[in-house]
């Protein structure tokens, strides 16, 4: 063993954190244009939902059904459409080598969620959420006793229950799936999404708006409906 010089100055502990983030995960298929045309018309609904958001790409459909060239084609759509690309799944390394992809991360230590969560089950906020914040709870249900700002994100391995409005961002079901709820005094989201389901609000019309209501999932489609 070589003694530190005399003197000399300690080197400096080196601190690892863990630190879970959300990411889109994006699996295109054929006809290409069409599903472009689909992301097209969801970018122009709700564009917050994508900003800055991580994107990982799932090509295992798109080079089944249109060949290895699929692969550029979806990668440079995406990264055209100002999508912040992370990584990519169901592709060899091999096929991204030589090209600007080759940069991404395959295999990313993602994990699907049990359909049981562990843990505490439920999270209570006794305040507002305010605009920029994003509340993440895989455990379970998510309980919120004020506001959700505009701008403001919460999502829920179970069910959410807002107990003021509801403006922002709600996903629900992260690991209930479809037996999931979204329950709000006053609705005036610009998203709301359940399991794999999602809709914006130019979709459930002025009818509901600042109304109490549930979002749940009904026989494959998302379904909203007044509670008073």
């Amino acid at each position: 063993m070589i003694a530190a010089a005399e003197g000399a100055r300690p080197l400096p502990q080196i601190r690892f954190r863990n630190r879970t983030f959300m990411a889109l995960v994006m699996a295109p298929d054929a006809p290409m244009g069409d599903w472009f045309a689909a992301l097209d018309r969801e970018l122009a609904r709700a564009p917050g939902f994508f900003q800055g958001r991580p994107v990982v790409v799932d090509l295992a459909t798109a080079l089944a059904e249109g060949g290895p060239v699929a692969a550029s084609v979806v990668l440079d759509g995406l990264e055209a459409r100002g999508l912040r690309l992370a990584g990519v799944e169901g592709a060899e390394p091999s096929l991204l080598a030589g090209t600007p992809w080759a940069r991404l991360a395959g295999g990313l230590p993602g994990r699907d969620v049990d359909a049981e969560p562990a843990g505490p089950s439920t999270l209570l906020i006794d305040r507002p959420v305010r605009s920029g914040q994003s509340v993440v709870f895989e455990g379970g249900d998510v309980t919120i006793v004020g506001a959700v700002a505009s701008g403001a994100e919460v999502i829920a391995g179970g069910s959410i229950h807002v107990y003021g409005p509801l403006r922002g961002r709600a996903i629900a079901g992260l690991r209930a799936g479809p037996e999931a709820r979204i329950f709000c005094s006053r609705l005036e989201a610009e998203l709301v999404g359940v399991d794999r389901l999602y809709r914006v609000a130019e979709h459930w019309g002025a009818s509901l708006h600042g109304r109490p209501a549930q979002v749940r999932c009904d026989r494959g489609a998302l379904r909203l409906s007044a509670l008073d």
